[in-house]
């Protein structure tokens, strides 16, 4: 009887290990899971946050030159208001006057400022008028763009390093130059 016992208990000690060693692995794979979870969370938070910073300084560089600022000015007030970003050693700043002559969106003036070198979405301007590149300009600004009036186009590009392990897997599925333009 006290054998019977004995075996019994000592079956209760082996089941209740592997119980424990059940338990060990779940965790260790759950607790994985949510690390790599929160890391990416960590990464796409930091780009979403980027992108909205960057729509504001393409509104407020727009806007500037709209309102008679001159492009480098309004270049310059983007790279001044860049705050989270550091656009002056990994963005760039385009701010492009585009003006409709005879119904065809020509660039006007172009100012870049940034230490990238990257080529503007609206167009290259060439500084001589009879060479005026074409514009590329939104749909809905071809709308409201009348023969011989002028919009101002101020795009910005930005380098976006993640900070987690994770984050440098995403680049399959996020981009690493950020981009985000806006007209006035």
């Amino acid at each position: 009887m006290a054998t019977t016992r004995h075996r019994a208990a000592t079956a209760a000690k082996i089941i209740a290990g592997n119980k424990s060693g059940q338990a060990a692995v779940e965790f260790a794979l759950i607790a994985t899971a949510m690390l790599l979870l929160l890391c990416a969370v960590i990464d796409f938070g930091r780009a979403l946050n980027y992108m909205q910073v960057m729509v504001g300084l393409t509104r407020q560089g727009s806007n500037l030159a709209s309102r008679g600022t001159s492009l480098s000015d309004a270049a310059a007030a983007v790279i001044a208001g860049e705050a989270p970003l550091d656009i002056s050693t990994s963005g760039e700043v385009i701010v492009t006057s585009v003006t409709n002559t005879n119904n065809v969106n020509e660039v006007t003036g172009q100012v870049t400022a940034g230490a990238l070198s990257l080529a503007s979405k609206i167009g290259k301007y060439v500084a001589n008028n009879a060479n005026a590149s074409k514009a590329t300009v939104p749909s809905a600004a071809n709308l409201e763009l009348q023969n011989g009036q002028t919009i101002y186009v101020t795009e910005v590009y930005y380098d976006y390093n993640p900070i987690t392990p994770i984050g440098h897997l995403m680049t399959i599925t996020m981009p690493s130059t950020l981009y985000q333009a806006a007209y006035f």
